[in-house]
């Protein structure tokens, strides 16, 4: 018989012990997996949300909150600010190029905003029907809006006041949206918001006009009454980062937030947590170990009449010694596995739930090469829990354990 035909056949006369060995073991992987498969992701989308915008330009208030509301459309937005400001802004000479965003409203939680065609090309979206929009209430879905609502081009909607679509909430149903187009899936934030143009939202929300032509509602509105949620700021030379934002917040009532230091913020912050759920599950491989040592032990004290037979019968001393290294190594292999895939498979359950809850969604059919390190920890514990076991069995006297019987 050879080394694998025994170690199965041992483990699984003793199957409570081992699948309790095997199952604490997979919890601790599992435990890292989620971890390592949710913050690389999240961390990865959030980097590519944000990239290429320098500074964001809101009311004045919390600068993370303007970050996760303006770019991540997580957050409320602090408040609104003065499209005549905003113009100001985008005519300094430090700013190279401004996206307005205007928010308030949404479709089945899926956030309205308005913004213009320089949006969608700057997250690099594409057409997968349709066009962009041409005039106010024109509307562009995201790759997601469009999966769940089941909308398509040519299809009307009715926007409800507020972010959270939440049941209750006011509708627009006097101002209907057209779908004109729908995105094909990017990859970024805008596959999970509806576009359209920023007059739709001040069409919408001017309940002091008895507004006919909603295509002249820029013509209409005096330029106090136009108001914007945020201004998307390119810098035009890397001085502008050290004079724009003071200038914002000093000359205006606007403030200026730094997505790159507010989202390394908000890393710090979650990463307190991360760690010690991190810690949480080291301590989980580390009892693991010491499970399937005092396992291996023990096994080694009811089984060392019969490796002392094994002896008789031609096993060397390096043989023993494999057999107990096998069955450690055995242990944590299968654990590893289990845990990578009840990692996985949480972590897709972990995306359904903030696909549901219109978040920022991971998925468990992804990589992180992390894993593999993961791994070799399991098998480096297996081997560890084993050596002692393994040494004994290496220095069984054969002669004095049977003759104990």
């Amino acid at each position: 018989m050879n080394l694998a035909t025994i170690s199965l056949g041992y483990l699984r006369a003793r199957s409570l012990s081992t699948v309790l060995n095997v199952l604490l073991l997979a919890l601790g992987v599992a435990t890292i997996t989620l971890l390592l498969l949710t913050t690389s992701q999240l961390e990865e989308r959030m980097q590519r949300d944000a990239r290429g915008i320098d500074l964001v330009v809101g009311a004045k208030g919390s600068p993370m909150q303007i970050i996760l509301s303006s770019i991540y459309h997580l957050d409320v937005p602090t408040g609104n600010i003065s499209w005549k400001q905003a113009q100001e802004v985008a005519r300094h000479r430090a700013v190279k190029k401004t996206i307005p965003l205007a928010l308030g409203d949404n479709y089945r939680g899926f956030r309205i905003v308005g913004t213009n065609h320089d949006y969608v090309a700057h997250y690099g979206a594409r057409l997968a029907q349709g066009e962009l929009w041409q005039a106010p209430l024109d509307a562009v879905l995201g790759s997601e809006v469009a999966a769940t609502t089941g909308l398509a081009v040519g299809a009307t909607f009715a926007g409800a006041h507020g972010l959270g679509g939440r049941a209750g909430e006011h509708m627009h149903d006097d101002k209907p949206y057209r779908v004109v187009g729908v995105l094909a899936p990017s990859g970024t934030v805008v596959d999970r918001i509806v576009l359209t143009d920023v007059a739709s939202l001040w069409a919408v929300h001017a309940d002091q006009h008895d507004i006919k032509d909603v295509a002249r509602i820029a013509e209409l509105l005096s330029d106090d009454e136009k108001e914007l949620t945020a201004l998307l700021v390119q810098y035009a030379t890397p001085l502008a980062a050290a004079m724009l934002p003071r200038y914002i917040n000093q000359n205006s009532d606007m403030q200026a937030a730094s997505p790159a230091y507010e989202t390394a913020r908000l890393f710090n912050i979650i990463g307190v947590g991360v760690d010690v759920l991190r810690g949480f599950a080291l301590v989980l491989v580390f009892a693991a170990g010491l499970s399937v040592f005092i396992a291996l032990y023990n096994a080694l004290n009811e089984r060392r009449y019969d490796l002392a037979v094994m002896r008789t019968l031609g096993a060397s001393p390096a043989r023993l010694m494999l057999l107990m290294l096998f069955e450690g190594l055995l242990l944590a292999l299968v654990g590893a596995v289990l845990g990578i895939v009840l990692g996985h498979a949480l972590t897709e359950l972990l995306g359904f739930a903030l696909a549901q809850a219109k978040q920022v969604t991971v998925t468990g059919w992804a990589w992180v090469n992390a894993e593999l390190w993961l791994v070799v920890m399991a098998l480096a514990v297996g081997v560890v829990a084993a050596l002692l076991p393994a040494w004994r069995a290496y220095r069984t006297d054969v002669a004095a354990t049977l003759a104990r019987g």
